[in-house]
């Protein structure tokens, strides 16, 4: 018991530092697509490749990262993680002064890859930190953390980048003379630059702090690791499998709902970019207070229980976002984050309790989940373009929505099998 107190302690509030940095990354990234489109005139679907860069990177990087972190210790992953993100964060620097879409995209990448490192390694360091029975618990705790950075990334978003988009319309710029137009563009990327070289320079401390800390291996501690075995075992827990379906039309709604957040605000409310990132703020302050409601609701409802009944609400806030529009539809589409606030560490949770050494690479499959985002949002891009409704796009997470619900109906009828 007393190296369970001594491996939580300042561990754990260094690995929930990390909740926080993610957090800030992923949706100062949400923000670049609003800012791109103005930049470089571009259509929704060719804004999402943001998002296929981020998350794809999860995609590619999860099985890797487990089987680093399973060969080494968890220090070790979180090190090499953040190393990552912040040579990625770096590299925003070269490119903004070649100017090219697609170096901004290869930083995102490689920024990212650091992140599903450190998402990889540190959700189920938090699950080894105490009980079992309260792991799914203690998960969303530390996730409590992650809606703080990402609040403050949209406000480092909202001041540093958005505020620094010139005005000109898509048809004022394209009168523009070449010279004119290049100008404006190096200047706002300048301005898109310089949050994510000024978060490396915070982050080298940090890393540098995690260095010197000693910190305990955990579960590493089982060196006889067989990938292949643990696949197997895996691709047969029905659980399992449908957790990682769950979790990839989870996180594709969640980066679909807040990658067009604000588009969807300044067409419904005619705004410009910064003004609608205020709901978006907005949108995360909810997130957050309700991750910490939910934290508290789990002492005295089940955790698929409360799965349930926030994606039934999830349900219907989207469908009146799509069809009722307006102030209104804001407003839903505002309340639809904080239905999404348990709902990732609750899948999670609930899929990866009980696989014990297979935990690791059931934690990759999970990671690897996350590619939901870089799919399901250029397919919601896609029908905004076609159908030249911002409203119908939110067709793909209202699916999406639905399939967590049914994922939570089966967890349910599980649960009362079993008793």
């Amino acid at each position: 018991m007393s190296e369970t107190q001594k491996f939580s302690k300042l561990p754990f509030i260094l690995i929930t530092s990390l909740f926080f940095v993610w957090g800030l990354s992923n949706n100062m990234t949400d923000i670049l697509l609003a800012a791109f489109k103005r930049i470089m005139g571009m259509t929704d679907f060719e804004t999402s490749w943001i998002q296929v860069a981020f998350y794809g990177s999860y995609f590619c990087l999860a099985i890797p990262a487990a089987i680093f972190i399973k060969r080494y210790t968890y220090k070790s992953g979180v090190l090499v993680g953040l190393g990552l993100f912040i040579v990625g964060s770096l590299l925003f620097y070269p490119a903004s002064i070649s100017m090219q879409y697609s170096h901004f995209l290869s930083a995102l990448f490689i920024l990212a890859s650091g992140l599903a490192i450190l998402e990889t390694t540190a959700n189920p360091y938090i699950i080894a930190m105490g009980p079992e029975e309260s792991a799914t618990r203690r998960l969303n705790l530390a996730q409590s953390f992650n809606p703080i950075g990402s609040i403050l990334g949209i406000v480092l978003g909202k001041v540093y980048i958005l505020s620094h988009l010139n005005s000109a319309s898509a048809d004022e710029r394209g009168l523009m003379s070449a010279q004119e137009l290049d100008i404006i563009q190096s200047e706002e990327l300048d301005a898109v630059m310089g949050p994510y070289v000024a978060l490396a320079l915070v982050l080298i401390l940090l890393w540098v702090l995690i260095y010197f800390v000693k910190m305990s291996k955990g579960s590493d501690a089982v060196q006889d690791f067989k990938v292949v075995s643990a696949v197997k075992r895996l691709v047969k827990n029905k659980d399992y499998l449908s957790g990682i379906i769950a979790q990839f039309f989870y996180v594709g709604a969640q980066i679909g709902v807040w990658s067009f957040t604000i588009r969807y605000v300044m067409h419904e409310l005619q705004l410009n970019e910064e003004q609608a990132s205020t709901y978006y703020l907005a949108s995360l302050i909810l997130f957050m207070i309700s991750r910490f409601v939910c934290t508290v609701l789990m002492n005295f409802f089940r955790p698929y229980v409360l799965l349930a009944v926030l994606s039934l609400i999830a349900i219907l806030a989207t469908i009146c976002v799509i069809y009722v529009g307006g102030l209104a539809g804001v407003y839903a589409l505002v309340l639809i984050s904080g239905c999404m606030s348990l709902m990732y560490p609750t899948i999670y949770g609930l899929a990866i309790s009980g696989l014990g050494e297979d935990t690791k690479i059931a934690s990759s499959g999970l990671v690897m989940a996350i590619l939901g985002g870089a799919v399901l949002t250029p397919l919601q891009g896609l029908v905004s373009d076609v159908t030249d409704s911002i409203n119908l796009a939110f067709y793909v997470p209202l699916s999406s929505f639905f399939i967590v619900f049914l994922y939570a109906l089966f967890i349910n009828k599980k649960s009362k099998n079993i008793q």
